[in-house]
């Protein structure tokens, strides 16, 4: 890197620390630092999600896998994440905004109270959380890994560097500043992309090589699955990946409940399907090519791409495509610490405290805060040891941990959202926990010579089945649980322009929720539809005052109520 490099580098931190103060003057109460307070467009929520799946170990453990296996990094991986998300947008976008409009929820995980009970809130909230302060480590140690290579400074100033930008704009803005700089994101990866594409092209013969250099690379490049990536793991991995990217691991879940209206939340997640589909493919031909071109330094290959720009990219382009890979983790990384504090701040905080259930708006939004920077520090932390005998490597934890570990925490969540699985309650939800994590450790730790494919989709599979049996075994279903489910199904607010209803709060969910009882979000359709006494349990609107409502800003348009 030279100075024009350098010029390109810190401009980009500059635009991305401007973005979240420009984004803290959007932010007044938990619900816009969590949701941005339902008004985020379709179109920005959809690049939003697909961005914050992506970080930099694209760019180091996948490109080692591109490097050594060839386009199987590409249908083991965002192949699969692209038909899981478009399956998600049927089944499960629409509820997640739901659960903001009707329920008036700011975290993911707040209506597992009425759905299950707080002992499952609790465990899947403290399990959630324990994970992604490993996962979003093994994001910082990528990042980091690939600053090293460019600059020379070590692995530990890396992760501080890039963890300080991150904290400073996501902490100030929540979830728009998050959306915000990761469309700028977005923008600055389509354009160090095809730079790189056009480089390599050009570098091997120009446009033609798309489909001539296949010839010049080992047969096993042009296989699907290869390797440990078989067919086996291809179904396994998108199995997991199902649950994972259409709001298993939260952040994702918090763009569909950013969106205005449940058809909003829809149209979001096939636009990041269809990103999916398309974009990494443009990504991964560099890398695919990259034995022609360069000779890697590391067994695993995880420097491949790297070395390929060095050699290749002119200064200032460089520049640009350093500040692509920064783009990716720090999108992935500031979503997470967002969907992170959410859950502390409105799911776990209220639990442990009398006090946080009665936080003032101030109060709520300084805890907000403060949880991120702490959830960040954490990471952080964990990221100096991700290469340690503990986690190995970088692409073991990401591929390992989180894909084994999703599905325990995911499947109460998500399922618990669909009428068919309204048998299953507490003890399923806690029973598929347990088991999952056990089939995690037990696979990974217990016993030896497993399988990758085992490996992953054990603790997912347990998790499943046993949460359906329980159900069926020991139903568990109430008036009030079905009443939830009813507010989360009920499709009368897909139409565009019918805005959102806060028909119920949950109860017990602490102060400083806007909307009902000072607290719940969400927008309000008037439109001649009378509320009367709609109720869940103990919360009831029926002396709910309505004052002016609109789409997607209707936390003024419901005052007074209990909850």
């Amino acid at each position: 890197m030279n100075s024009l490099d350098w010029a390109v580098l810190i401009g980009y931190f500059g635009v991305m620390i401007a973005i979240g103060v420009w984004s803290h003057k959007r932010v007044d109460n938990v619900s816009d630092f969590f949701t941005a307070g339902g008004k985020m467009p379709w179109w920005l929520s959809g690049i939003s999600h697909h961005m914050s799946g992506y970080s930099a170990v694209m760019f180091t453990g996948y490109a080692g896998i591109a490097y050594q296996y060839g386009v199987t990094s590409y249908v083991t991986w965002s192949f699969p994440i692209a038909i899981g998300i478009a399956i998600g947008a049927q089944l499960f976008a629409g509820r997640l905004n739901r659960l903001r409009s009707r329920l008036g929820v700011a975290s993911p995980l707040e209506y597992l109270k009425t759905r299950y009970n707080l002992p499952t809130q609790q465990a899947l909230a403290w399990s959630g959380v324990l994970l992604k302060i490993v996962d979003v480590g093994a994001k910082w140690a990528a990042i980091a890994t690939l600053l090293s290579v460019f600059t020379g400074i070590s692995l530990n100033q890396g992760i501080l560097v890039t963890g300080v930008i991150t904290g400073v704009y996501c902490t100030v803005g929540g979830l728009w500043a998050d959306a915000l700089t990761e469309l700028g994101q977005f923008v600055i990866q389509l354009l160090a992309g095809i730079a790189m594409l056009v480089t390599v092209m050009g570098e091997l013969g120009g446009f033609s090589s798309l489909w001539t250099v296949w010839d010049r690379l080992p047969d096993s490049h042009t296989l699907p699955t290869v390797g440990p990536y078989t067919l086996t793991f291809l179904l396994a991995y998108l199995f997991i990946k199902t649950f994972e990217y259409s709001g298993g691991m939260w952040n994702q879940a918090q763009r569909f409940m950013a969106t205005r209206s449940a058809q909003q939340a829809k149209r979001s997640a096939r636009l990041s399907a269809a990103l999916w589909f398309i974009w990494p493919a443009v990504l991964f031909f560099p890398m695919w090519v990259a034995p022609l071109l360069v000779k890697t330094q590391k067994p695993d290959a995880s420097d491949s791409y790297a070395l390929l720009t060095e050699r290749l990219l002119p200064h200032g382009l460089l520049g640009l495509v350093i500040v692509g890979f920064f783009s990716h983790t720090m999108a992935m990384c500031s979503s997470d610490a967002n969907a992170i504090s959410a859950v502390f701040t409105r799911d776990i905080a209220p639990a442990l405290s009398a006090k946080a259930r009665d936080w003032s708006h101030r109060a709520g939004l300084l805890a907000a805060r403060l949880s991120t920077v702490a959830f960040l520090g954490l990471s952080m932390a964990i990221a100096t040891q991700v290469n340690s005998p503990t986690f190995k490597d970088i692409i073991t934890v990401v591929i390992k941990w989180v894909a084994g570990l999703v599905g325990p925490i995911s499947i109460p969540f998500l399922l618990g959202m669909l009428r068919t699985f309204r048998k299953s309650g507490p003890t399923a939800a806690l029973g598929s926990w347990a088991a999952g994590l056990f089939a995690f450790w037990l696979t990974n730790y217990g016993l030896s010579d497993i399988q990758l494919q085992i490996q992953i989709v054990s603790p997912v599979a347990t998790s499943l089945i046993l949460f359906i049996l329980l159900g069926f075994v020991r139903p568990e279903d109430t008036e009030e649980r079905d009443g939830v489910l009813d507010r989360i199904n009920s499709g009368d607010d897909d139409d565009e322009g019918s805005g959102a209803a806060v028909l119920v709060a949950l109860p017990e969910q602490g102060g400083g929720v806007e909307g009902v009882s000072g607290g719940v979000s969400g927008g309000v359709s008037l439109g001649g539809v009378s509320l009367g006494d709609a109720s869940l349990g103990d919360a009831s609107l029926e002396d709910a005052s309505l004052g002016d409502a609109s789409e997607g800003d209707a936390s003024e348009g419901v005052q007074g109520g209990g909850a």
